[in-house]
C-alpha cells in the first residue's frame, strides 16, 4: 500500500497563509500552534500514530456497542447460538477491511468505516415487522421499539414463545438486508451515479445535513449517559478540557520526536491529540475504582470467547434473503450512500482539503458497498459506512494523516480475528461510550452551522430552505415515533421501505435540500457556490483555481501502480479513474456568480442577475 506523501492529510496546507485570506478564520486566531507543529512534523510519527488510531478504536467501539445493545434489545427473548463476542469480532473484521481499503484506494481521506445507526434504524424496523401480532404496539416502527425493547422481553418468556425461533432468523434476516445494500450501494458507485449528483450538493444541502446528522443520536446518547449521569458528565468535561482549555499548550515531544525534522522548536499538543485517550483512561479508571460496572448484559457472555477465530461466511448460518429484506436493504443503502457522501464533505472541510471529485466518490460508496456485502456475509447485522463521530474526532484532534486511518484499519482486523479481544470493548462504561459519542457528534453539528456562512444566509430562499430541510427531517421521524397508527399499505415490504427511508434523518435531509436548492431559482452567489471552488477555497484561493485543481490531484489521486490499470478499465467504469474532465466539469459549468444554476431552466428570467462589480 502506498503511504501518502510527505505533506500527507494535515488540518492546513503548508502552503497557505491566514494573511492571504480576506477574512481571519477563528481556528488559526485561537490556536495556531497546531497547525506549525503538524506543518513543521509532516506525518506523525508511529508512535503518536498508534495512540491517535487507539483514540478512533474507542470512538469506532461506542458505534459498535450502541448499535449492536440496541438491535439486541429490540428482538424478543431466545436462545443466541454464538457469542455476542464473536458478532462484535465480525463487524470489527469487516470494518478494518473496509477502511484499509477506503483509505488506499477509495476516496483517499481518512476515513474509518463503522457500523453506522443509517443501518440500526431499518434494522429495527424490519425486527419489529418480525414481531407476532400479539406483542406490537403502535409506534413501534423505529426508535420506539427500543424504549419498549425490555417489556417484549418480559413478556416473551413462556414455553410458547416466538422469541426462540425468532431470534436467528431475524439476525439473518437483517444480514440479508445488509448484503443487498451493499451490492446497490456498489453498484450506484460503480455507475457513478452519487458522484457526478455530489457537486450540485452545495452549503444548503451539505449544511443542513450535517445539523440533522448532529442532532439525529441524542437520543440514542441520552440513552446511555443515562446509565450514570456522572461518570458521563466528568468524561465530557474531561474531553472539553484537555480539547479546548488546554489544547494549545505545548510540551516536549520526547517520545514521539520525528527523525528528521527542520525545526528544533518542534512542541507537541499532547492535551489536543490525546482528549479522547486521556479522558477515556481517567474515567474508566474511576469507575473500576468505585466498583461501577455498566455492561449491559447483552453483550456479556456467559462463556469466555475465543482468543483466535478466523471470521469466513457461513460461520452460523447463510444470510436470510426476503422481500422484506430486499426493502430494508434499499433504505439501507440510500441513507448510507446520502450519510456518506456528508462524511466526504465533512471531511474535506474539516482537512481543508478541495471538495472530493466525482471519481473520488464513486471508488468510496463502490468500497463501502463491499465492506457491507462482506459484514452481511459473515453474518453481522451491520454494514459499514464512513463514521460522523470518527471525522468529528478529527476535527476535535485537529490531526488526520493517513498513517492513522490505515493504522486503524490493522487494528481492527487485528480484533476481529481475536473475539476475546473484542469482548474487551464491552467492559467500557456505557456513560463513557456516551460521553464520547455526544461531543464528536457536536463537532458534527459545529460544522454544518459554520457551513451556512459560505451561502447568502438572508436570502428569503436560503431561509426556506434551511429551516424545512432541518424541520421536517426531525419531525417525520418523531411522528412515526408518537403515531398510534401503523404504517400499513396491506404489503408488508412496502411498510418496511417507506417506514425505514420516513424515518431516516439524514436522508430526509439531504434528500430535501438537494430538491429545494436544485429546483427553486437562485444565482450561484446566493446558493454560495462561489466561482465554483470547493467551500473551503472559495475565499481563499478564488483567484487560484489551477491550484486548488493541482491539490485535489494530488490527494485524491489513486496510488501509482492501480493508477496505470485505469487504461484497461471498460468505459462504463471509467467515473473510477481521475480522468481530467472530472475536474473540469466543475469549473466549466456555470462559474458566473450571475448565472442562474437550477434544475427548471424555465425559472431563470424570473431572478435578477448581479452585476460583476457586486460579486467581487
Amino acid at each position: 500500500m502506498s503511504q501518502s506523501p510527505p505533506n500527507a492529510i494535515q488540518l492546513q496546507s503548508a502552503g497557505s497563509q491566514s494573511t492571504l485570506a480576506p477574512l481571519p478564520r477563528p481556528p488559526d486566531v485561537q490556536n495556531p500552534p497546531s497547525h506549525s507543529w503538524a506543518s513543521l512534523c509532516g506525518p506523525p510519527p508511529w508512535g503518536l500514530s498508534c495512540l491517535l488510531a487507539l483514540q478512533h478504536i474507542l470512538v469506532l467501539a461506542s458505534l459498535l456497542c450502541t448499535s449492536h445493545l440496541l438491535l439486541l434489545q429490540s428482538l424478543p427473548a431466545g436462545g443466541l447460538s454464538f457469542s455476542p463476542a464473536q458478532l462484535l469480532a465480525s463487524s470489527l473484521f469487516a470494518c478494518g477491511v473496509s477502511t484499509s481499503l477506503q483509505t488506499w484506494m477509495g476516496s483517499r481521506l481518512p476515513l474509518v468505516q463503522a457500523p453506522s445507526l443509517q443501518f440500526l434504524i431499518p434494522a429495527l424496523v424490519l425486527t419489529s415487522q418480525k414481531l407476532p401480532l400479539a406483542l406490537r404496539t403502535p409506534g413501534n416502527c423505529e426508535h420506539r421499539a427500543k424504549a419498549q425493547a425490555s417489556l417484549v422481553l418480559r413478556l416473551c418468556g413462556g414455553p410458547g414463545c416466538h422469541g426462540l425461533e425468532l431470534w436467528d432468523t431475524s439476525i439473518r434476516e437483517v444480514s440479508g438486508a445488509v448484503v443487498i445494500s451493499g451490492l446497490l450501494q456498489a453498484t450506484l458507485g460503480l455507475l457513478g451515479g452519487p458522484g457526478h449528483l455530489f457537486p450540485r450538493c452545495g452549503p444548503l444541502v451539505l449544511a443542513p445535513s450535517l445539523v440533522v446528522a448532529g442532532l439525529s443520536v441524542y437520543r440514542e446518547v441520552a440513552l446511555l449517559c443515562f446509565t450514570h449521569w456522572g461518570l458521563a458528565s466528568l468524561l465530557i468535561v474531561l474531553m472539553v478540557v484537555c480539547s479546548q482549555h488546554l489544547g494549545s499548550c505545548l510540551l516536549p515531544p520526547r517520545p514521539w520526536r520525528p527523525a528528521s525534522t527542520s525545526s528544533t522548536h518542534t512542541h507537541l499538543l499532547a492535551f489536543r491529540f490525546l482528549s479522547v485517550l486521556i479522558p477515556v483512561a481517567c474515567v474508566w479508571t474511576v469507575s473500576a475504582l468505585l466498583g461501577l460496572s455498566i455492561i449491559p448484559g447483552e453483550l456479556s457472555a456467559p462463556t469466555k470467547a475465543p482468543w483466535f477465530w478466523l471470521p469466513h461466511p457461513a460461520e452460523w448460518d447463510w444470510p436470510l434473503l426476503t422481500p422484506r429484506a430486499l426493502a430494508a436493504g434499499i433504505s439501507m443503502a440510500l441513507a448510507a450512500s446520502t450519510s456518506s457522501l456528508g462524511c466526504y464533505a465533512l471531511c474535506g472541510q474539516l482537512l481543508h482539503l478541495p471538495s472530493p471529485p466525482p471519481h473520488a466518490c464513486s471508488r468510496g460508496l463502490s468500497l463501502e458497498g463491499l465492506g457491507s456485502v462482506l459484514a452481511g456475509l459473515l453474518g453481522s447485522p451491520m454494514g459499514t459506512a464512513s463514521s460522523f463521530p470518527n471525522v468529528g474526532t478529527v476535527g476535535l484532534l485537529q490531526a488526520g494523516p493517513r498513517r492513522v486511518a490505515h493504522l486503524v484499519g490493522l487494528f481492527c482486523v487485528a480484533l476481529g480475528l481475536s473475539p476475546r479481544l473484542a469482548q474487551l470493548l464491552t467492559t467500557i462504561p456505557l456513560p463513557v461510550l456516551g460521553g464520547v459519542l455526544g461531543v464528536t457528534q457536536a463537532v458534527v453539528l459545529s460544522t454544518g452551522f459554520s457551513s451556512f456562512h459560505l451561502a447568502d444566509i438572508d436570502s428569503g430562499r436560503n431561509v426556506f430552505i434551511v429551516g424545512f430541510s432541518i424541520f421536517t427531517a426531525l419531525l417525520l421521524p418523531r411522528w412515526f415515533r408518537e403515531a398510534q397508527v401503523l404504517l400499513s399499505t396491506g404489503w408488508s415490504p412496502l411498510d418496511v421501505l417507506l417506514c425505514s427511508l420516513l424515518t431516516e434523518p439524514i436522508f430526509l435531509a439531504g434528500l430535501l435540500g438537494f430538491l429545494l436548492e436544485n429546483t427553486i431559482p437562485g444565482t450561484r452567489l446566493e446558493r454560495g457556490l462561489g466561482q465554483g471552488l470547493p467551500p473551503p477555497f472559495t475565499a481563499r484561493e478564488a483567484p487560484m483555481p489551477q491550484k486548488s485543481k493541482e491539490r485535489a490531484d494530488q490527494e485524491y489521486e489513486l496510488p501509482f501502480s492501480i493508477q496505470n490499470l485505469c487504461p484497461c478499465i471498460p468505459q462504463p467504469l471509467r467515473c473510477l479513474c481521475p480522468l481530467p474532465q472530472d475536474f473540469g466539469n466543475e469549473e466549466r459549468g456555470p462559474s458566473e456568480p450571475g448565472e442562474i444554476a437550477d434544475l427548471l431552466p424555465d425559472f431563470g428570467d424570473q431572478c435578477p442577475q448581479p452585476s460583476r462589480g457586486e460579486s467581487q
